[in-house]
């Protein structure tokens, strides 16, 4: 098989679909085709009153997002697929005793508190970080003790005549709400980002997995599992993907009409379950 050819091809796809998904929502520029919105939220953040947020209404949020998640589940497929092969040697971390970087020394003591970041670039009208995000590696596991979300549709209105007012009870949410999309496009340049550099992302989940193996292996004065004598277990991810369907993938009976992403997704996700098998060394 062409492993070139088949992650060049589904690399253009989900730029197509990134393409459509730009242009659906009018955030090119960082900018929403809606109004932007400025007021008392956006200085609680931290912003200038006058500070324009990009907003989009509530039902095109949702529906950029239905479409949004299952491309960026491909995007990490594709990542795993593009690392087949790619072998990498993880360096010893601080912890270890070795001396870090002075960008990673950097980052940790801004992470501390230490020391003030930069001011950052700004996407079309949205403050955002020094660089752009990355695109995450592993799926969100599902939330399996997930209550569902009981909205009130009456609330009680005691008051005394005469002495007070009845409660105002509040309007539900309207599909044309404006919900800020800042966060949208920090997804959509996180995608775009890792769609024009895949080998760097190859080169990332590559690395995790040199990791990944190298904590697996025992050491001298390690337990049974690698780790040292008296070291506190720690729950760590050894798969990338999530149990079942991928993020955003409808089922196989589902009536509504699929997007073209749900192809892509599912052609994506058979390849990156065929590259990520174990070798077999007999």
């Amino acid at each position: 098989m062409d492993w070139n050819a088949a992650i060049e091809h589904h690399r253009e796809a989900l730029k197509r679909v990134l393409a459509m998904l730009t242009a659906m929502a009018g955030l090119a520029n960082g900018l929403a085709a809606g109004s932007a919105e400025s007021g008392p939220s956006q200085a609680a953040d931290g912003l200038s009153p006058t500070a324009n947020r990009p907003t989009l209404p509530r039902h095109l949020h949702r529906a950029v997002l239905r479409l949004l998640r299952p491309a960026e589940a491909a995007a990490r497929r594709l990542v795993a697929v593009a690392a087949r092969g790619l072998v990498v040697t993880p360096q010893a971390s601080a912890r270890e005793g070795a001396t870090p970087p002075p960008a990673l020394r950097a980052t940790s003591q801004v992470k501390r508190g230490r020391s003030r970041p930069p001011a950052g670039r700004y996407i079309g009208s949205c403050p955002a970080t020094p660089h752009v995000p990355a695109l995450p590696l592993f799926d969100p596991l599902p939330r399996w003790r997930a209550r569902r979300k009981v909205t009130a549709s009456s609330v009680p209105r005691i008051s005394v005549p005469g002495l007070a007012a009845p409660f105002a009870i509040p309007a539900p949410p309207s599909p044309f709400d404006p919900l800020d999309a800042t966060r949208l496009a920090l997804r959509f340049a996180a995608l775009a980002r890792t769609l024009e550099d895949l080998p760097l992302a190859a080169r990332r989940f590559a690395l995790w997995r040199a990791r990944l193996a190298a904590r697996s292996q025992p050491r001298s004065g390690a337990d049974a599992a690698g780790r040292p004598a008296n070291t506190p277990i720690r729950a760590r991810r050894i798969w990338p993907f999530r149990p079942g369907r991928p993020p955003g993938q409808r089922a196989a009976r589902a009536s509504a009409r699929s997007h073209p992403v749900h192809a892509v997704l599912d052609e994506v996700h058979g390849l990156a379950l065929w590259a990520l098998e174990p070798t077999d060394t007999s």
